[in-house]
């Protein structure tokens, strides 16, 4: 019994050292090298300050102004937030300001009352913001993706329908050829996994520093 007590401790002892040290640290070394980017959260960086990940979506919104010409705040006394005009809108997300510490999924059935309710408001405000730009889009052309959040709730892409929507608002507000757009979303658009899994998706962040670069907006 002691020899297999004394053999269990030993098996212990080697296989966290292996597989709690020596493998991690070999995987974070191997990934350092072969792929630094993506190993340190893909980041984004304008000179030496981080602006985002290409993996996690975020907002772009400004301040709602009420008629007292201030910002209008909540009940928390926080700012109140209406998506920017002049950016591509990322999907709707689960996670408060797309927090990927909070990402999660709404876990709602399709005939529950809430994701009815909160599909019609995602819907709403989907129009109101598009259909003052293309004044044809109808309830039946928006993309899924525009009125529903992904799994994790910080989804860094919209579909390419989505995108060509936006492109409208888009080329109105900043001024541009709606050529000039559909370009830059073309160029932004990441292709299916392996060429056959998933659908293509345009990385909204990547495509709106893209606008700033071009147009000479701030980010």
């Amino acid at each position: 019994m002691r020899r297999d007590l004394t053999t269990s401790v030993i098996a212990i002892v080697v296989f966290s050292v292996l597989f709690g040290l020596v493998y991690p640290f070999a995987m974070t070394g191997i990934s350092q090298v072969v792929f630094p980017g993506r190993a340190n959260g893909s980041l984004l960086r304008a000179g030496d300050t981080v602006i985002g990940s290409r993996l996690i979506a975020q907002p772009f919104a400004k301040p709602v102004i009420g008629k007292n010409g201030k910002p209008e705040t909540n009940s928390s006394g926080q700012p109140v937030l209406a998506p920017d005009p002049a950016y591509f809108q990322p999907r709707p997300s689960t996670a408060t300001e797309y927090n990927a510490a909070a990402s999660s999924f709404t876990n709602l059935g399709p005939n529950t009352a809430v994701a009815r309710d909160t599909f019609k408001a995602s819907l709403a405000g989907y129009l109101k913001l598009e259909r003052p730009y293309n004044p044809g889009l109808s309830a039946s052309q928006v993309p899924v993706d525009a009125v529903t959040s992904s799994a994790s709730g910080v989804d860094p892409e919209i579909s390419v329908a989505n995108a060509d929507i936006q492109a409208h608002r888009i080329a109105a507000i900043r001024h541009l050829p709606m050529v000039t757009v559909k370009r830059l979303i073309s160029e932004n658009t990441n292709s299916r996994f392996l060429g056959v899994l998933g659908e293509p998706g345009v990385d909204v962040l990547d495509l709106n520093l893209a606008l700033n670069r071009l147009t000479g907006r701030p980010r």
